[in-house]
């Protein structure tokens, strides 16, 4: 599996600090058919749950944001 970031993704990384290895170790440890994906995963370190929005297409995951979940978990 290749993992690639948008550039709005990288850059809520960054204003967010979450770094690209935690994005992909939780990543890497689904198993992601094709189509849109929300992930929402509680890291240590952070106060909020993060959630990652990702496009699976053949054998490539492209991250399209990753944030800080501070409203809850939508059920």
């Amino acid at each position: 599996m290749i993992i690639k970031f948008s550039r709005h993704a990288k850059r809520r990384a960054r204003l967010y600090n979450i770094s690209h290895s935690v994005v992909k170790n939780i990543l890497k440890n689904l198993n992601l058919e094709n189509g849109e994906h929300e992930i929402v995963r509680k890291v240590s370190g952070f106060k909020y749950p993060i959630k990652i929005v990702v496009v699976v297409e053949k054998d490539i995951i492209t991250v399209i944001t990753n944030y800080p979940l501070k409203k809850g978990i939508k059920k």
